[in-house]
């Protein structure tokens, strides 16, 4: 049960655009991180532009992606991938405007830390 926060400063989204990044976000879990992708969470906020910089600087049009797994489920190389896929997610859906400073952060959460519907990952893992 991945959960991934995605902020995007800039012009309002459309819901198309929206969708876009909750259905390529979900499909990039299933496909490189091997999660189930019907417990995928994901949540677009979009976040006032005045309140972000980068550098000190405005910016036009800025992301930052968190998302967060159970520790020890995944190699470097995966995760780096990711990455890379989470990124060109983000500049195809929102653009070129893009700032190159926007972050992929992977949270590796120790599987007794969290959990959904009252059960931690550590239990499930137990009772497979």
């Amino acid at each position: 049960m991945p959960f991934i926060n995605i902020k995007v400063a800039g012009a309002p989204l459309p819901q198309s655009q929206v969708q876009r990044l909750q259905a390529g976000i979900t499909g990039l879990m299933a496909e490189i991180l091997h999660k189930v992708g019907p417990l995928v969470g994901v949540l677009v906020e979009q976040v006032p532009l005045s309140g972000w910089s980068v550098g000190g600087e405005p910016v036009t049009c800025a992301a930052q992606v968190d998302a967060i797994i159970s520790a020890e489920t995944n190699t470097s190389e995966e995760k780096a991938r990711f990455i890379a896929e989470t990124s060109r997610l983000l500049k195809d859906v929102l653009g070129s405007g893009l700032a190159e400073a926007s972050y992929v952060v992977i949270h590796d959460v120790p599987k007794n830390s969290w959990g959904y519907n009252g059960l931690t990952q550590a239990h499930r893992a137990q009772h497979r």
